[in-house]
């Protein structure tokens, strides 16, 4: 199990109880949106240095293009990932063995921190 894995567990185990058919819904879009604005911030660090180092890569709008189309199958490829036997065998693992349980409020602030900081880092390119 990787920590997308048990970050999906943490945010399905804490919305299981309030919202039973839309917690899978909650953790899936959660995990989509940290791997996406991840890989956000590491194509701005890499703009950035490429803009630094005086490389011309490819333009702007094919790659807001190209992240777009990752995003899309990032969300495919968790949706497809977390509805099927491996929810059921993360679920399986974690109720064996005793998992931390994270913040809510700091499970939410990790990509909101990752926007903030892709931000500042393309404010400085």
């Amino acid at each position: 199990m990787n920590l997308f894995d048990i970050l999906f567990y943490n945010i399905f185990s804490q919305y299981k109880t309030k919202y039973k058919q839309k917690a899978n819904n909650i953790a899936i879009a959660y995990v989509t949106l940290l791997q996406v604005s991840l890989l956000l911030l590491l194509g701005v660090f890499f703009a950035g240095f490429f803009k630094q180092m005086h490389m011309v890569t490819m333009s702007s709008t094919k790659t807001w293009t190209l992240f777009t189309l990752i995003s899309v199958f990032i969300y495919f490829k968790n949706w497809m990932q977390y509805t099927g036997k491996k929810r059921m065998m993360i679920n399986a693992k974690m109720n064996k063995k005793r998992t931390q349980h994270y913040n809510i409020w700091l499970l939410w602030l990790l990509p909101i921190a990752a926007l903030v900081l892709s931000y500042v880092v393309y404010q400085a390119v």
